[in-house]
């Protein structure tokens, strides 16, 4: 057996009880352990350290996520605006249909056809901007379980 020295390391608590905890699981002594993994790490280790990107790439993913995020708002705008365009599409298609139409009904065919309409609506909006509980809506930046004790 080869004469032993010895070093002395000044751990966290934490590091040491996680040093610990491993060495009871590989069935050695704290000591047993920490000479182990020097040695296992300086048959692996590297001292140079680089990053895994360069800024620039950064910057390149960065530019692209932006991209994608403007193109995304751009669509949301187009999806509402079409949302809403059917909205006044379902006036104008009445009042062609129906020449002379009076304001009230005007009023009672959107009554009588909305819910058709909001079924569409929901739907389109169910995850972005609404959420479900049951058969109850809530705003999507509401906690479900806050909206259902404010509701009992």
């Amino acid at each position: 057996m080869s004469e032993s020295q010895p070093a002395t390391a000044y751990p966290t608590e934490e590091q040491y009880d996680r040093w610990a905890d491993r060495a009871e699981e590989y069935g050695m002594s704290i000591s047993e352990f920490i000479q182990a993994m020097v040695e296992a790490g300086l048959k692996k280790f590297d001292a140079r350290v680089e990053p895994d990107e360069s800024h620039r790439e950064l910057r390149e993913q960065r530019n692209d996520i932006k991209d994608e995020l403007e193109r995304a708002r751009d669509r949301i705008d187009t999806l509402e605006d079409q949302l809403h365009g059917t909205e006044r599409e379902t006036i104008r298609t009445y009042v062609e249909k129906n020449p002379g139409a009076t304001y009230e009904e005007v009023t009672q065919h959107i009554i009588d056809t909305a819910p058709d309409r909001i079924n569409g609506h929901l739907d389109a909006l169910q995850g972005d901007s609404i959420e479900t509980v049951g058969d109850r809506y809530y705003p999507a930046t509401m906690k479900p379980q806050e909206g259902v004790a404010d509701a009992a």
